[in-house]
């Protein structure tokens, strides 16, 4: 018999969140968002492109990896960047670093040195095979980059009084309880229909080892179910008291609290063990490939017009800094990885079909704000060592560094990863403004921030100039409609990016476009 407050659709949702990766997956997987990568290896690059040249438009990753592998082959290359260093969204903030958005909010990050966030991309799925052989390629360290961790916390206001729950108890409270259930109706017959007698018996041990169920398959306060959720005492050694077993959270609290829909993330696919990080910030990599392509590189240009004929591309620009007369730039091919959310507003020579693709794409909104706090109390106080605690509040989610673990001193929390309208809603505010609205939120999780808090910067990327948003939110209804002209070679120009994937949000995306576009535009150099 069920618990008074626990619907049979209570029931229901619970156990469907067990089988959340997969079915989340499929999901994301229809709108772009999930998808393993095809990458094989280097691209090869046969035949001799006779001295044909290319302009490539953006110093982003899709940028720089088309000036780098068309560069290597014998095409004459070279990157137009709007701002003043290469990388795009992968991007690092670190004290010292100003930067200005769309207003003219101006911050200067003031992190101790070594200390940064990276507002953009910030972990490589290990099956981001691209991303992951150019960073060995290029000799970029990586280390591991943790996405779940058990000892940090769910938070929801309208749960437990607002009082955040640890990660393991509500891991094994609700997978205990589900197995105790599941164990039951299994005993009690209702599954004769679907598993025979001998998996009807597996089944039950299974559940029994799965939940942590004691041998009358009940999930209780127990040695059993505190060797996942914890102990009240934990076993000591000589004389130390004797290990006492924690109390589980009871089935109904657990299945109203809804602290069970953040269980799944980390088993989706691209949140899987292991995820990684490069050793000191996202912008290694991008630092790697501009040692590479720098010398190819124009910075601080602002693109105003692309055009093309018959025989090749012509790129009027000015300076992003200044402005002032304009100039052009001339070369037989044009790779472009501009973001259409910019593109829309650069006046282009392209076909009606690719126009309408760079006019009807939108970007979604994201913010992310760094908090650098004076030690790191999240280890000394409450011995969390990386992850990521999740909350219902509009700053989502807190991740705690990877790296540096008992480092004296400060440390930065990225204090807020918020996504569309939360987005919009924080980036209205002032940055000093949005990193006191992290602050607010962050303590009714740590009650530390208040005393500890020492600066912080926000990036809220529809504002950002580079950019106006932070990834090409395609569905499936325009994919159908645009995909297809935004990733063919319109005349003499082909387009890259990670809007150009079915990884948007991905650095991955951005590589496999670009290495799909510079293959289809090499065969058409050297068969022309």
């Amino acid at each position: 018999m069920l618990p008074p407050q626990l619907s049979r659709r209570d029931l229901l949702t619970m156990i469907g969140a067990l089988a959340g990766s997969e079915a989340m997956y499929q999901a994301m997987t229809t709108l772009g968002f999930a998808q393993e990568s095809p990458y094989k290896g280097p691209i090869k690059l046969d035949g001799d492109p006779k001295g044909a040249s290319v302009l490539v438009l953006g110093g982003g990753l899709a940028g720089m990896v088309a000036a780098y592998e068309l560069s290597k082959v014998g095409y004459k290359v070279q990157v137009l960047e709007y701002r003043e260093k290469a990388g795009g969204r992968c991007w690092s903030l670190r004290g010292g670093d100003n930067y200005t958005e769309l207003g003219g909010f101006e911050q200067e990050c003031k992190f101790d040195e070594g200390l940064y966030i990276n507002p953009g991309p910030w972990r490589i799925p290990y099956h981001h095979h691209a991303v992951l052989d150019y960073c060995k390629r290029l000799g970029v360290k990586l280390e591991a980059f943790v996405q779940v961790n058990h000892n940090a916390y769910l938070h929801s206001v309208k749960a437990f009084e607002g009082k955040p729950q640890r990660y393991r108890h509500v891991s094994a409270d609700f997978n205990g309880h589900v197995a105790e259930l599941l164990s039951k109706v299994t005993k009690q017959g209702g599954l004769d229909q679907a598993v025979s007698t001998e998996d009807r018996e597996k089944l039950l041990e299974a559940l029994q080892s799965w939940g942590a169920l004691d041998e009358n398959y009940a999930y209780v306060a127990g040695t059993h179910s505190s060797e996942r959720r914890g102990f009240d005492i934990e076993p000591g050694g000589g004389q130390m008291p004797l290990a006492k077993p924690s109390q589980p959270i009871g089935l109904s609290d657990i299945v109203q609290s809804g602290l069970w829909s953040s269980l799944s993330t980390g088993s989706l696919y691209d949140y899987q063990t292991t995820m990684l990080q490069p050793v000191g910030g996202m912008d290694m990599i991008a630092g790697a490939f501009e040692r590479e392509v720098g010398s190819l590189t124009k910075y601080n240009v602002k693109v105003t017009e692309i055009d093309q004929d018959d025989e090749s591309v012509t790129i009027r620009y000015e300076d992003a800094r200044k402005g002032g007369e304009a100039q052009t730039a001339t070369a037989d091919w044009c790779i472009c990885t501009v973001p259409f959310s910019v593109l829309s507003q650069i006046k282009t020579k392209v076909s009606t079909e690719t126009k309408a693709a760079i006019d009807n794409l939108p970007y979604g909104a994201a913010i992310k704000v760094g908090l650098q706090f004076k030690r790191r109390f999240w280890e000394e106080d409450e011995h969390i060592y990386g992850g990521i605690t999740y909350t219902d509040l509009p700053n989502t989610l807190i991740s705690y560094p990877s790296t540096d673990y008992h480092s004296p001193g400060k440390g930065v929390l990225l204090g807020a990863f918020s996504l569309e309208a939360w987005a919009y809603e924080f980036t209205s505010l002032p940055p000093e403004e949005r990193i006191q609205k992290a602050l607010e939120y962050g303590a009714q999780i740590h009650p530390q921030y208040k005393d500890e808090f020492d600066n912080g910067v926000a990036v809220g990327w529809h504002r950002v100039p580079w950019t106006l948003g932070c990834y090409g939110e395609w569905t499936e209804e325009k994919r159908k409609e645009h995909y297809h002209a935004a990733s063919s070679i319109d005349g003499r120009i082909a387009m890259a990016g990670e809007h150009i994937s079915y990884m948007p949000a991905w650095m991955e995306g951005a590589i496999l476009s670009s290495l799909d576009a510079i293959g289809r535009l090499h065969q058409r150099v050297v068969s022309g």
